[in-house]
This record gives structure tokens, sequence and C-alpha cells, in this order.
């Protein structure tokens, strides 16, 4: 009994060493890799951009917000705006919190399961949102490379790694064509009953179940009015539009010259990155591919201190305000667990 009870405390205890030391990586790294100048470079950072960056922060987790309830379209009850908020930022929280972001997906799912939304629905939310965002991102990404090729861009300017963002382009177009046909041909691939000894036969059909299930919350989520479709693809561009604009304001605030496109790119091809990292919100990984990315447009230092500003707004914020969010639903639930226990 004692090692069954243990063994969720070191699990918990492990999770809290992995952010602790995500944290101080995503603080300590980039000064260590910008040298002295480093220090007087976020000191003297402007407090009014530091300010708009912030407000940028709180407008996308409202945008984010609105794009959920437009999204769950009153199938989870009535949700207001304050309550899809408090979803979002703790949703954003657990995706920060956890490594390559595994537990924003799993409490957003959670968080509506309270709701009365089952999780086998919820996730073709949840689905729906990561189409958006793949392919808002295919659409920017075709763009900028357009007129990176047709010579269009402001100064006609030939971008570093443009290998990379080829690269990403096609990986994006490759990712959405699979999920199509996955989704498409769902019902064909679960007719074939494979000669598996796992999971056996009650566990396949309890998972078809869900799968099924899934795939039809997102044929009626895809279902809706086109204006409200329309809605929640033009909300994920202002978005991530914002978003992004954070490290290009970084720049500007530490004295540096780069593209408003090449940080947006920057920041598409970290988040890639940042997956490959065991730690908590890509931390190591993103500092650094980052650094890297701006080193050829940037001094060193200029390049460290922006990366310092811009975690502090687009990782550490998102801790700082998510956390007591979470911890707030959290205590719900274990609130009415006790009631429910309690109870004759």
């Amino acid at each position: 009994m004692a090692e069954r009870l243990g063994s969720p405390l070191r699990w918990r205890s492990f999770q809290a060493l992995l952010l602790l030391l995500g944290i101080s990586i995503s603080l300590l790294l980039p000064w260590w890799l910008g040298g002295d100048g480093t220090v007087a470079m976020v000191v003297g950072f402007p407090a009014s951009l530091l300010l708009l960056m912030v407000a940028i922060a709180v407008v996308c987790w409202n945008i984010n917000a609105a794009r959920l309830r437009l999204m769950l379209a009153g199938r989870a009850g009535h949700l207001g705006q304050t309550g899809a908020l408090s979803i979002e930022m703790a949703a954003k929280f657990a995706l920060c919190a956890t490594p390559g972001g595994s537990g924003g997906a799993a409490t957003l799912l959670w968080l509506l399961a309270r709701r009365g939304y089952p999780p086998s629905r919820a996730s073709a939310v949840f689905l729906v949102d990561q189409g958006c965002d793949m392919l808002f991102f295919t659409l920017i990404l075709t763009l900028l490379l357009a007129l990176t090729l047709w010579g269009t861009t402001p100064g006609d300017l030939n971008w570093p790694h443009q290998a990379l963002i080829e690269g990403a382009l096609i990986g994006l177009v490759a990712v959405i064509l699979t999920l199509g046909l996955v989704v498409a041909f769902l019902p064909r691939l679960l007719r074939r009953q494979p000669s598996l000894h796992w999971p056996g036969p009650r566990r396949r059909r309890w998972l078809v179940r869900r799968l099924l299930r899934c795939r039809h919350a997102l044929v009626v989520t895809l279902r809706l009015p086109p204006h409200i479709l329309i809605s929640i693809f033009l909300l994920c561009c202002a978005h991530w539009l914002l978003r992004y604009s954070l490290l290009y304001l970084a720049v500007l605030g530490v004295g540096g010259h780069a593209d408003w496109a090449w940080t947006f790119l920057v920041q598409m091809l970290s988040m890639a990155a940042s997956q490959l990292s065991i730690l908590p919100g890509g931390a190591g990984a993103a500092e650094v591919s980052v650094g890297a990315l701006l080193l050829p447009v940037m001094d060193r230092d200029q390049a460290a201190a922006a990366v310092v500003i811009w975690r502090l707004v687009s990782y550490h914020l998102y801790l700082l305000a998510g956390a007591p969010v979470f911890a707030l639903s959290v205590s719900r639930l274990l609130s009415d667990r006790k009631r429910m226990t309690a109870s004759p």
C-alpha cells in the first residue's frame, strides 16, 4: 500500500523537478550564451514595450477563449467568456508545465468533461483547433516563401536557413494530408480487424467506439455554419499573428533589426525544435534554436537579450498567470470528489 501511495508522489515530485529545471534553464541559458552585455540590455528594455507585449499575451488568451466558445457551439452547456478564459489559461499552464506540452490537451479534455462533454467528443474540438493552426501556418509559409522567391519582400531579402523553411512547409502539408486521409477513411480502417493479441477484443471495441465518436463530433463541428467556421479561422489567424509578433517586439526593444516575417518564421521553427526537449516548455531547445536563428541578423548579446524577454512573456507569464486558475480547477475537482464520497 505504501508503494502505491509513494509511486504517484514520486512521479509528481519528478514532474515538479522537471518544471523547476525547465524554468531555470530558460532563464539562465540565454544569459550564459549572450555574455555580459545581455544583462544591461534586459535591464534597459523599454517598460512601455514590455507592457505592450503583456497586453498582447492577454488579448491572445481571450481570442482563444472566444474560439473555443465558437467551436463548442453550446454543446458543453452555457460557456461564457470568463469560463472559456479559465479553461484556456489552465490548459496553457499545463501545456507549458509538461514535456512536449502533453498536459495541454489532457487538461482541456478534462475540463470539458467536467462540463458534461465526453473526452471522445472533446478530442474532436481539439483536432479542429489544431487543424486551424496547421492550415494557417501552411498558408503563411506558402505566402512568405512565394514573396521570397519572387523578390517582392521589403529590400528583396534572402533569409538565412531557407532550406529549413521549405522543409517546414513540406512537413506541414504532409501532416495535414495524412490527418485528412486518416479521418476520411477511419471507418474503413477500423473494419479491418488485425490479428493482434493486444489490445484484446473488449478493449478494441472500446477504442473503436471512442474513435468513431470522435470522428462524428469532428464532422459535426466542421458542419457548423460557414460564418462560424470562418470566424474560428480568423480568430486563429489573429491569435498567431499577435502571438508571433512578441519576438519582433523583443528584438526592437533591445535595439536589433530584423524583419517581422523572419522573427515569425524563427518562432515557428523554434516551436518544432522545442518538441524535442524533454523539459517543460521546450526549455533549452527553444532558447538555443531562437538564438541561433537570430544570430545571422543580430549581435550575440542582442539576440540573447531578445530571447530572455521573449521567453518571459511567452512562457513564464503563461505559467505565472495560469497556475492559480489550474490550481483552482484541481481544488474544485477534489472538493467535488469529497462531497460525492461523503454523501450517503
